[in-house]
């Protein structure tokens, strides 16, 4: 495989979520990208100046936007790099340099009138936002709401088909239906939900399981093993769940991109958000949740449980167990870090919560466990 320096980023249907490295090069007719790959030979491809539509993107507009229908689908090209965009502009045709002229000067025009408004507004808006952002996650939750639920579940599914192309998917069986019985009842009891939620059983002997923006959650076989109930079960994938409903996970993310685009998201600027949060790639499935965010997580998860009328002390029995045995060693409790006070606080909610009897399930759960394998699990 030849060695060489990518100078762009590709996004595509054949690509992971975090989008491809390639060699972009200016040629007389057009451009010849060239992509890398671990498993087979470094491919290229040549498009003609007459199949590009051009733009300016990127969520500060300075990056060089370059689209093509290529074999395998639609490709999405991001140039920053200065002097293959010069390139560009000497050697393309007038219909293709002059979209793009058109694009940068409208992108002057904004930032123009960009800094104008700063320059009135100046420090009293700054410091606003500052305060904002370092007193309270106001400014987040702002941005958050702004973004539309179709683009959280863009960015899910990417990163969800691009982790499951890489596992074990069961995909029938006991423990698949044990978990769509849990999902049902619970989503069932879900009014006017954005989501349609999809969960996935993979086999892996690691204790886990996580949810990602838009509605795509992950129940690892270990976790399964490692329950002594579908209650226990029922009880992490409720907090999950919840975790989805309060876009606890695109707050994570939002956060994580800096003060800087969460400005640009409340005051309009959209454009290149999508692309930035792909490049997150794999971060996405370790992002850890706030405090706050976990103990919303639990209250409406027990909550949830409870109008499904699934006992919901398994959540708490489930918790407590892996907190006494495993704090430290088990993968759910490194981004899900569970406390004594944080149990405690569990059992007073569910003291007060309304008494329901519980429906049992109508799967026996020792048939679910023996149906995946031995109970050894992996610590890591």
């Amino acid at each position: 495989m030849t060695q060489f320096s990518p100078n762009a980023l590709c996004f595509g249907d054949e690509f992971s979520a975090a989008g491809a490295p390639c060699l972009v090069q200016v040629e007389e007719h057009g451009l010849t990208v060239t992509f890398t790959s671990d498993t087979t030979d470094d491919q290229s491809e040549s498009v003609h100046f007459s199949s590009l539509t051009v733009s300016a993107g990127g969520l500060d507009h300075d990056q060089l936007v370059v689209k093509w229908a290529g074999q395998k689908g639609e490709r999405t090209l991001y140039l920053k790099n200065p002097d293959v965009i010069r390139a560009f502009r000497q050697a393309a045709p007038d219909h293709v340099s002059h979209s793009f002229e058109q694009a940068a000067e409208r992108v002057r025009q904004v930032r123009h009138r960009g800094r104008l408004v700063w320059s009135l507004a100046g420090g009293v808006l700054l410091a606003t936002v500052l305060g904002l952002w370092f007193q309270s996650d106001l400014l987040v939750e702002i941005a958050v709401s702004r973004i539309p639920v179709e683009w959280e579940q863009k960015l899910g599914e990417s990163a969800y088909r691009d982790f499951l192309s890489h596992q074990e998917v069961m995909k029938e069986g006991p423990a698949v239906a044990a978990l769509g019985e849990m999902t049902q009842r619970m989503t069932a009891q879900i009014p006017h939900s954005p989501y349609k939620f999809e969960v996935t059983v993979v086999k892996s002997d690691v204790v886990n399981a996580f949810a990602l923006p838009g509605g795509y959650v992950v129940v690892f076989t270990g976790l399964m093993k490692k329950a002594e109930s579908g209650e226990e079960v029922a009880g992490v994938l409720s907090h999950e769940l919840n975790h989805v409903l309060q876009r606890h996970g695109l707050e994570r993310i939002v956060k994580s991109l800096g003060l800087m685009t969460v400005v640009a998201i409340v005051f309009g600027n959209q454009q290149g958000l999508v692309g930035m949060m792909k490049q997150l790639g794999v971060e996405l499935f370790t992002l850890k949740f706030g405090r706050e965010q976990e103990t919303e997580a639990d209250l409406t998860g027990l909550q949830l449980l409870q109008r499904a009328k699934i006992d919901p002390s398994g959540m708490i029995t489930f918790f407590e167990r892996l907190s006494e045995k495993d704090q430290g060693r088990m993968e759910w409790l490194s981004t899900h870090p569970m406390s004594a006070a944080r149990a405690e606080r569990l059992k007073a909610e569910l003291a007060a919560l309304p008494r329901k009897l519980p429906e049992p399930f109508t799967f026996d759960w020792k048939q679910v466990q023996a149906s995946i394998g031995s109970q050894t699990v992996v610590v890591p």
